[in-house]
């Protein structure tokens, strides 16, 4: 799988903006805020419907513009297609596949897979436990998009369940048997969902287990094992992967948790509230490891990722926005060495010096919004 062309029209810092890519190593080279990882991010951007730098889609459109259209063309086994999103902030946003529009656009999830790593992704293990559950999920949808409609029924359920909690918990006084049976049917709808979402995240973790280990150790050999542990807001006891006996759990452990929840108004058990821990040696790298180890923690984290989607059938396009100036030499070899391979890698990089030898192919240069072929 690759991406053969981009067009971008009012996203970001451009206007317009066409860019033909062919397969293999294409570099973006500029000084910063030139608009290289504009570029990456709108990639990105089609393949998971959000960036990797913003929690909404208002930074996306251009100042002054009403929004941004995104385009690419891609091509898997010889077969092309053409996406296309309309981001509108405020609004629902809009989506076209091979110019036919898409009733829904989380429908085209899967037709361009990516892997983005970016320095941002130091919170994947530096950073609160939701920037980890939101990789996981994503991953998730990548790996099978029926996903993100399971992630949107459990937020709705949650936001249901958690305004009724905030109306009990207002009034100061013990719900009545409307509210508690209003809650029972939350509870029910809360543990389906909850279930379906749990029991993929414990595979998935599973699965990422020994790819993020081979990863870091290629990585950083010197510096110790990595291990990733679900925590649960079910508890400590190892858990089925059964949707069954999940939601059974999640019902067993609500109903415990229910006087705490009307009294705080908010729900107090499920995927929402779990947490990946990833450690290093003994001891949890949030907090102990240090930022060469956080930065090739994340990396194992992504490359983990990459190799997951690959192994599902073919190779996601790998995105390394501004990865290679961070790294010693001794990493950015073994790096480039690692992704090399890959059908498509797209790589951001400030001055040429910090693309590695062993990645060579096209290369752009980025100033003054004008992209530019080498």
């Amino acid at each position: 799988m690759h991406v053969a062309h981009l067009s971008l029209q009012d996203f970001r810092s451009y206007a317009t903006a066409e860019v033909s890519i062919e397969p293999g190593v294409t570099a973006f080279v500029g000084p910063n805020g030139q608009g290289k990882t504009n570029l990456v991010e709108a990639i990105g951007y089609v393949a998971t419907h959000g960036s990797h730098r913003a929690s909404t889609d208002a930074p996306l459109v251009r100042q002054g513009a009403p929004r941004a259209i995104v385009r690419a063309g891609v091509v898997k086994d010889d077969r092309k297609a053409l996406i296309e999103l309309e981001i509108n902030p405020g609004k629902a946003n809009r989506a076209r596949l091979n110019r036919s529009p898409i009733p829904r656009p989380r429908e085209i999830l899967g037709v361009l897979r990516t892997v983005l790593f970016a320095p941002e992704d130091l919170a994947l293990v530096k950073g609160d436990p939701g920037e980890r559950r939101r990789f996981m999920d994503e991953l998730l949808t990548l790996r099978a998009p029926r996903f993100a409609g399971v992630r949107s029924d459990y937020d709705r359920v949650l936001k249901q369940r958690n305004a009724l909690l905030k109306s009990a918990a207002a009034h100061r006084r013990s719900p009545g048997p409307e509210v508690l049976a209003t809650l029972d049917v939350w509870d029910s709808h809360l543990a389906r969902t909850g279930s379906e979402l749990l029991a993929a995240r414990l595979d998935l973790v599973a699965a990422l287990r020994p790819l993020v280990a081979r990863a870091y150790e290629a990585l950083a050999p010197a510096s110790g094992d990595v291990d990733l542990r679900y925590k649960s807001s079910l508890g400590e006891e190892e858990l089925s992967t059964d949707r069954g006996q999940l939601a059974e759990r999640m019902l067993a452990v609500v109903a415990d948790y229910r006087k705490q929840e009307l009294e705080r108004g908010v729900s107090l058990v499920g995927p929402h509230r779990d947490e990946l821990v990833l450690r290093l040696g003994e001891l949890p790298a949030r907090g102990y490891a240090s930022h060469g180890e956080s930065w090739s923690f994340a990396l194992g984290l992504r490359l983990a990722a990459f190799d997951l989607l690959r192994a599902d059938g073919d190779d996601p396009v790998l995105i390394l926005d501004d990865v290679f100036a961070e790294l010693d030499v001794g990493r950015r070899s073994r790096l480039a060495e690692m992704v090399a391979p890959a059908e498509q890698v797209l790589i951001t990089a400030a001055v040429p010096a910090d693309v590695p030898a062993e990645l060579t192919g096209g290369s752009y240069t980025v100033s003054d919004g004008q992209v530019i072929r080498e």
